[in-house]
């Protein structure tokens, strides 16, 4: 790609397995932990991957976290400022008007989340809010490469944030989208997703690193806006690939969206087959941390990112559907260099990432 290159500066996660990223990896070692019955009305619960448990209200809340996570993508370094940040987020701040006595602002300003998280960090620069659903942390991280690509910044930080709330999981149950008992994403007998909470930052810059973002691409098709298309996951895998000037063969290692739909698991499958003959290794995280919807791009990757520099690998711990002729990997391939990432949310976004590692 011409102009500057991007590179991975730093990471934070705080998710289902842990506070922090080493927590979350050993977590993820152990065999990661169950998902809590969330309750949205009288008799009607679901399963959701929630944070570790925190003091203080829904604000408090949420400035602790998001300054633990900004704090990890700076360590070693003198945190700045004063650079563009990104904040991600599907469901912004409605956690915070479901325990906000009268709240009349009918959904607010869009733009009201930025600026809590902003005034946590006591961000001097400017701020952006990216709610594309949930391919919105991705997007935030394809517009942050743009600015460092263009020269418009040397640095950014992205921040991707999903707390959680009734509504969000009442909405996602009312279409029946979710699973009674557990995510298992291309797994036999999958039976829905299940929702997650993470706050993850992705500090980005154009000082060479080790994890260089090689290219990336968003399509956005809206002939099924809860689903995923085929068509645009070979469009947004293929873009990404021309983006970063390489084939198909590659890819040592993708990153699949698979949440555990019974339908969009087997759409995925078979367009990734259709990208890729033979298909390099595959990897999925949202039966560890749950499906983190607007925080996903952020919180995976750095999650992926971690796995891969410490060794630990997530295990499936159920059987793979035997129709989809897919696998899931249960261990980092060796050798590896270039990643593909995907995420598909609704509305009909698709958006993909190329990683490479420069070890």
């Amino acid at each position: 790609m011409s102009g500057k290159s991007v590179y991975l500066a730093g990471m934070g996660l705080a998710c289902t397995l842990g506070n922090d990223l080493p927590t979350a990896v050993a977590a993820l070692a152990r065999g990661g932990v169950r998902p809590v019955p969330v309750a949205v009305s009288e008799g009607v619960q679901w399963p959701v991957h929630m944070l570790p448990p925190q003091e203080g209200d829904w604000r408090q809340r949420l400035a602790r976290v998001v300054r633990g996570v900004a704090a990890q993508a700076y360590e070693g370094t003198e945190a700045a400022r004063s650079g563009p940040l990104f904040v991600a987020s599907s469901s912004l701040d409605i956690g915070g008007m479901e325990h906000t006595v009268q709240d009349l602002r009918l959904g607010g300003d869009l733009q009201d989340f930025a600026g809590l998280v902003a005034a946590a960090l006591d961000w001097q620069g400017p701020v952006f809010t990216i709610s594309t659903a949930c391919t919105s942390a991705l997007n935030a991280v394809l517009a942050a490469c743009d600015l460092i690509r263009g020269g418009q910044a040397d640095e950014a930080l992205v921040i991707g944030a999903e707390l959680g709330n009734r509504f969000t999981v009442a909405g996602f149950g009312a279409m029946q989208l979710l699973s009674p008992d557990g995510a298992r994403p291309f797994g036999a007998g999958r039976n829905g997703l299940v929702l997650g909470e993470a706050v993850a930052a992705l500090r980005l810059g154009s000082r060479a690193a080790r994890w260089r973002i090689a290219g990336g691409a968003n399509v956005v098709e809206g002939r099924n806006p809860s689903g995923t298309e085929a068509s645009a996951v070979l469009a947004m895998c293929h873009q990404a690939l021309a983006q970063s000037g390489l084939r198909p063969q590659d890819i040592g290692l993708v990153k699949v969206q698979a949440a555990g739909s019974p339908v969009n698991d087997a759409i995925e499958a078979l367009a990734l087959k259709e990208v890729f003959d033979p298909l390099p290794p595959l990897v999925s995280f949202k039966s560890a941390i749950g499906h983190t919807l607007g925080a996903s791009g952020a919180a995976e990757l750095a999650l992926l990112v971690a796995c891969i520099e410490s060794g630990v690998w997530p295990s499936a711990g159920y059987a793979i559907d035997d129709e989809l002729g897919i696998a899931l990997s249960t261990q980092a391939p060796a050798g590896l260099r270039n990643i593909l990432f995907n995420v598909v949310g609704f509305g009909g976004g698709h958006a993909s990432l190329v990683l490479e590692d420069g070890r």
